[in-house]
């Protein structure tokens, strides 16, 4: 379900990241510019003969409306606990060797990254369907949320993983 909130609205944000890095998983909820690069030498292992790295960007666009911006926020306690599990249950299950996920929270505007995910495993295929995952995983699961702002009118609040602007996504995430 979607909120209209004024162009005005500033959520609460950090002024400093939030992480959590183990010796092969690092998460973080940021209010600072996306380091890929930082990301991708995290992940790189002398064991993986594949890296992947998805980075994610604000469109200009979003169903034919005009986007100015984007902001996110979260419910930060309950997102890093989310988001640790995402990343624990991607690197069991496709025994990668190191995961991290990061996003973005206060404002992003177009073309800037939003959310980075980088993985290593010794085979690409595990890497690139780890990556997928770890990104399907977040938008559906972890408590962060968008207020959308279109060209000339009012933000929009959604969940990372609605679709339409107030249209709710059905448990099997389709539209």
């Amino acid at each position: 379900m979607s909120t209209s909130e004024s162009n005005s609205y500033t959520p609460d944000i950090p002024s400093d990241p939030i992480t959590k890095t183990t010796e092969n998983i690092h998460i973080a909820l940021t209010p600072h510019d996306l380091d890929s690069l930082a990301a991708t030498r995290f992940v790189r292992s002398p064991s993986a003969g594949a890296t992947v790295l998805f980075i994610g960007t604000t469109r200009d666009t979003f169903n034919d409306k005009a986007v100015s911006s984007l902001s996110y926020t979260s419910y930060t306690p309950l997102a890093m606990s989310t988001l640790y599990k995402i990343a624990s249950t991607i690197h069991a299950k496709h025994s990668l060797d190191k995961i991290s996920i990061v996003h973005k929270l206060g404002e992003c505007p177009i073309g800037q990254e939003s959310i980075v995910i980088a993985v290593s495993a010794k085979h690409r295929k595990a890497a690139w369907l780890a990556g997928e995952e770890a990104l399907e995983m977040t938008k559906e699961k972890a408590e962060i949320w968008k207020l959308e702002r279109f060209e000339g009118g009012e933000g929009v609040w959604r969940a990372n993983r609605d679709g339409a602007v107030g249209e709710r996504v059905d448990e099997a995430g389709g539209q």
